[in-house]
């Protein structure tokens, strides 16, 4: 039965934009996603091609994400993220149109990569930074859980969606570059239309504070994370999750699906039940909030621990049933925390540091990634996938147990947050 906090979030209109905005823009994402590395395969049929358009989209988010909350912070959320959507529209906009005119080469496509991944720095810390001056505090987790959702769903349904416009015109060279280009300008539309969605939206007036000069205001949204303690150590932990869980994920799944499972139809069963479970424990988010937020650090710490056990035995499957099962309960698990620690986050930062606050844990998830998947690969040479999974796990069970003994990451309560209006 919805809840009275349901219910008034439902009712509210600032969310119904950011939510309808959103999902639209979120599949559509999909569509580039999809298109562009079709796009550098087609033109070369060159992975190395292909993982240097990768490496040009992500690493200017992982570079630039501070400055881009910096920015956000200073100028407002809402504006530099409608500018990063029109940016994006018009970069896939002459995208679409340059393929239609028959203008594809390898070069437009790492401009276009370039491009996306610096737009995008900008628009995910502003993106993270909105919500809570648009919807009332006790909203504010099950809003979290909702739009992130909204959001996973989009990776589940946006692919299919992209193969079918993609699929429906695959023929000669000339009509799969006009089915990229329908790609491009799918996505380029849904970006105008979020954009528009995201002007409706009224926002709280929050007190800014005085620019200090772009350097110094990085410097000290960075001072003041780590001035923050319970902060700082959540932060620290988290790169250590980060690069213990993503890598084994990314790139040792695979290869467990490969050796042991005996093809892709194998992997896609690993990974739609990954995602469904995540999508799950994000709609349940709100279950339990007023004690999650009374045990937030122990819960974050347990469920850690117990997401070491479930890969510790997911190197030890032999069946693709067994290896969902542990996935889908590792999905709900990790959906259910990671909109807690965004609401957390949201709660605890004041809103004009909010920006940055948001930009220094998303970098440290897009710096750490290529990390943690090239020391992966390397660990691969060396071990076998059941003992990477093993140790994997074991590491996150060590680090997890650390910090509940030597950090004060267990005793984080509600009295940690910040009371908003």
């Amino acid at each position: 039965m919805p809840t009275a906090t349901d219910t008034d979030l439902l009712r509210n209109i600032n969310f119904r934009w950011l939510l309808g905005g959103g999902l639209v823009s979120m599949l559509g994402d999909q569509f580039s996603m999809l298109a562009l590395p079709w796009l550098v395969l087609s033109l070369t049929g060159d992975s190395l091609s292909l993982g240097i358009a990768v490496a040009l989209m992500g690493t200017p988010r992982a570079v630039l994400i501070l400055l881009g909350g910096t920015i956000a912070d200073r100028y407002s959320p809402r504006r530099v993220l409608l500018l990063s959507k029109y940016a994006n529209a018009a970069i896939l906009l002459a995208l679409a149109a340059l393929l239609v005119l028959d203008r594809a080469s390898l070069a437009l496509a790492y401009a276009a990569a370039l491009a996306l991944g610096v737009a995008s720095a900008f628009g995910i810390p502003a993106g993270t930074a909105i919500l809570p001056q648009a919807v009332p505090a006790p909203t504010l987790q099950k809003a979290n859980g909702l739009q992130m959702g909204v959001r996973q769903l989009s990776l589940l349904a946006g692919p299919l969606l992209a193969a079918l416009v993609l699929g429906s015109r695959d023929g000669g060279q000339q009509t799969s570059m006009t089915a990229l280009a329908a790609a491009f300008a799918i996505d380029a539309l849904t970006f105008v239309f979020s954009a528009w969605t995201l002007r409706q939206v009224k926002l709280r007036p929050l007190a800014v504070a005085a620019a200090q000069g772009m350097w110094r205001d990085m410097a000290a949204g960075l001072a003041m994370v780590w001035r923050d303690l319970p902060l700082r150590s959540c932060y620290a932990y988290w790169a250590v999750v980060a690069f213990f869980v993503m890598g084994p994920l990314q790139v040792a799944l695979p290869v467990l699906a490969s050796e042991r499972l005996h093809g892709a139809a194998a992997l896609g069963v690993l990974m739609g039940a990954h995602g469904a479970g995540t999508l799950a424990g994000m709609l349940a988010s709100g279950l339990g909030g007023a004690w999650l937020r009374r045990r937030f650090g122990a819960t974050l710490l347990l469920v850690d621990a117990v997401v070491g056990l479930l890969l510790m035995a997911l190197g030890q499957i032999s069946s693709a049933w067994h290896g969902a099962a542990l996935l889908a309960v590792t999905g709900v698990l990790g959906g259910y925390v990671q909109v807690a620690i965004f609401t957390w986050i949201q709660r605890r930062v004041a809103p004009a540091m909010l920006g940055r606050a948001m930009a220094v844990f998303m970098g440290i998830f897009l710096g750490l990634a290529p990390l943690s998947a090239a020391a992966t690969g390397a660990l691969l040479r060396h071990l076998t996938v059941g003992e990477l999974f093993c140790a994997g796990g074991a590491l996150l069970l060590a680090a997890a147990i650390a910090a509940a003994l030597f950090t004060n990451i267990a005793h984080i309560a509600t009295t940690d947050y910040i009371t908003q209006p």
